[in-house]
């Protein structure tokens, strides 16, 4: 058995028969990638994949899970998509540049269709931005910096935007998939038409989805080509179903493994994949209701938990407890100088005891889906030797990310934030004092948000998101736990897919 290490991945190979920063927006343009066409490398007839869950939408606007976007992202195409080391790479756009970051040019590929025989064209970018703008989902307003979309040609546009949001490429790239003519809220649900490398089969809700090969996506697109001549996506929660059907060749590839049951896979003559994902652990804290408002107990609480050691434990040997919210050095902020808190059981209980609480008090810390539930466990079980006593509740899906700003939910909630390259969409969500999802409340902080946002200046906004950094251990939003580490087991003929950063699943290859 070996390990080795490519472009971040981890890779354990079983015998057989046993970041560098997003890309700046001041000025730049992204690399241009060939649309010739290009002959097709032998594909399988089919790939079966085992999701961990089920997928409730494959609507683009409402998709929130690496579940849905694995499917979302197979069907579609955005204008720009991200790069194995975090930048910011065309995709449907031949070219897409920015001097001021209010403005953004956009040249559209030659040629390409949609699954049902159009031209993708610039209308396409209107009606992708106005469905967003006007649907329920929980990042729609951050699509209203968008003042409009001015369509030059079939091929050329300007978006333009009411104030600089230098974070726009990285939304563009996980929600502005580009939308036919014709295509109604209904359609998204049961028949969606994209221009990406697979086209909608059939579906079997809680079972199962079927795509099928673009045979016109030969194009040299930064995605690659598809893998298979079908894929088929099926929905099985439980991690050791998954493992079975992996052993028993029902299933190619599956998702999700925890760490303990490696050792099945590798038995049954399977490899494991570890890839270091832009994921970050974290457990929020609402500072609304007390203790929670005294930064001494947040800070206390980041003291209590040994995260190295359950990182180790739970996740793998390449993830680490974090400083801040940020990943790794492909994630815009990430400072290598600013140092993780220090597991430190005696300095939380002085810090308790400074804030009013020398004998702890009682809480709840809410999870959702089973095998998380050995983390939020281990992290209670260590606030618990400080006197602060954990209620777990564990709630369903829904339930759970329907509670993010409820006063009622528990406080403390474990949660994984996915992708991170960029990280305006999670600080203005989860902790900006007016996010959709916050309960945290802090002028300084919301100051330095604006400001990274507004600035077109990769390196400036870099140092804005590093200061943000520092502020965020002093005045913490979270317990900061680790970066977060994702396992795939593949049969060995699989074994050279290379899963994303993003860790969404889709079947293509360079």
């Amino acid at each position: 058995m070996q390990r080795q290490t490519t472009h971040g991945i981890n890779r354990r190979r079983v015998i057989q028969g046993g970041g560098s920063l997003i890309a700046g927006v001041a000025g730049w343009n992204v690399p241009t990638h060939s649309t010739a066409a290009q002959t097709p490398e032998p594909v399988r007839d089919q790939i079966v994949v085992d999701l961990d869950g089920d997928v409730s939408t494959f609507d683009p606007a409402l998709t929130y899970t690496t579940r849905g976007w694995s499917i979302v992202h197979s069907i579609y195409d955005a204008l720009v998509d991200f790069g194995s080391d975090g930048t910011i790479v065309p995709l449907a756009a031949e070219t897409f540049a920015t001097d001021d970051a209010i403005t953004f040019e956009v040249t559209l590929r030659a040629g390409m269709t949609f699954h049902d025989g159009s031209p993708v064209t610039t209308a396409a970018i209107t009606r992708s931005i106005e469905y967003m703008r006007a649907s329920d989902s929980q990042v729609a307003d951050l699509i209203t910096v968008v003042d409009r979309v001015e369509e030059i040609d079939d091929l050329n546009a300007r978006i333009i935007c009411s104030e600089p949001a230098a974070w726009l490429p990285s939304q563009l790239a996980v929600w502005q998939v580009l939308l036919p003519e014709g295509f109604t809220p209904e359609s998204l649900e049961n028949n969606p038409v994209g221009s990406g490398p697979y086209r909608w089969g059939s579906y079997e809700p809680g079972n199962e989805i079927v795509l099928v090969r673009n045979l016109d996506y030969i194009w040299g697109s930064p995605k690659g080509q598809a893998m298979a001549e079908e894929v088929v996506y099926r929905f099985v929660p439980e991690s050791a179903t998954r493992v079975a059907d992996l052993a028993t060749g029902q299933a190619d590839i599956i998702a999700r493994i925890p760490i303990e049951q490696e050792a099945g896979i590798e038995g049954a003559g399977g490899t494991v994949i570890v890839a270091d994902i832009l994921a970050t652990a974290f457990v929020r804290i609402a500072t609304d209701v007390a203790p929670f408002d005294d930064p001494r107990v947040r800070r206390a609480l980041n003291h209590a938990v040994d995260v190295q050691a359950i990182a180790r434990a739970l996740e793998g040997e390449s993830s680490n407890r974090l400083a801040s919210i940020y990943p790794d050095e492909r994630a815009l902020g990430f400072d290598p100088d600013l140092q993780p808190f220090a597991y430190d059981p005696e300095l939380a209980r002085e810090l308790l005891a400074e804030a009013g609480y020398p004998d702890g008090f009682s809480t709840s810390l809410e999870v959702s889906q089973a095998p998380r539930l050995n983390y939020a466990e281990a992290i209670a079980s260590d606030l618990e030797a400080v006197g602060i006593e954990v209620e777990i509740v564990a709630a369903e899906a829904g339930t759970f990310n329907a509670g993010w700003n409820d006063p009622e939910a528990p406080p403390l909630r474990y949660a994984s934030w996915r992708p991170m390259y960029d990280p305006n969409t999670f600080l203005s969500l989860v902790v900006a004092s007016d996010g959709f999802l916050s309960r945290y409340d802090n002028p300084e902080v919301d100051a330095l948000i604006q400001d990274a946002a507004a600035e077109p200046d990769t390196e400036a906004r870099n140092a804005i998101y590093q200061q943000l950094g520092r502020v965020l251990q002093e005045e913490p939003a979270a317990i900061y736990l680790w970066n977060a580490v994702t396992r795939y087991g593949v049969e060995p003929e699989l074994a050279d897919w290379e899963p994303r950063g993003d860790d969404y699943i889709v079947l293509t290859k360079a």
